[in-house]
């Protein structure tokens, strides 16, 4: 049995460091949000430390969003074995890894390694659709 069920929780703040670097950027994923970020458009540039329990819906909403030429950058749990993991890498999303674990704002961070993904416009088109002229 889990001794902190925070740990079980995809309420963990994006660190101060790394945010500095995202500062007036859009945000359709805050911890508290008001909205759906998965139901409006998003606004160039999009940075979004997406659940880590369920990235899906947010991966496909983001290769949309950077398809219609919005820049996005996702923080997303290191995981390349998953589906989610397979689209952004058939996207042409350029992705970044951490050294060792970040630890998230808060009293606790998830005992995984994080990576930083970043995507934008007509080099998300796929090699076949490219290549054929759609």
């Amino acid at each position: 049995m889990y001794r902190n069920l925070f740990y079980l929780t995809d309420n963990h703040a994006t660190p101060r460091w790394l945010m500095r670097y995202f500062e007036g950027w859009f945000d359709p994923c805050p911890l508290d949000p008001e909205l759906s970020g998965l139901a409006i458009d998003w606004r160039d540039p999009t940075y979004a430390n997406i659940p880590y329990s369920n990235p899906g819906p947010w991966v496909d909403k983001a290769i949309v969003e950077a398809a219609k030429g919005c820049r996005v950058v996702l923080l997303t749990r290191v995981d390349p074995s998953t589906e989610w993991w397979l689209k952004l890498v058939a996207a042409g999303a350029r992705v970044a890894f951490f050294h060792g674990r970040i630890k998230f704002t808060g009293p606790g961070s998830p005992n995984f390694a994080s990576a930083l993904w970043f995507l934008r416009g007509p080099s998300l088109t796929p090699a076949s659709n490219a290549s054929s002229g759609e």
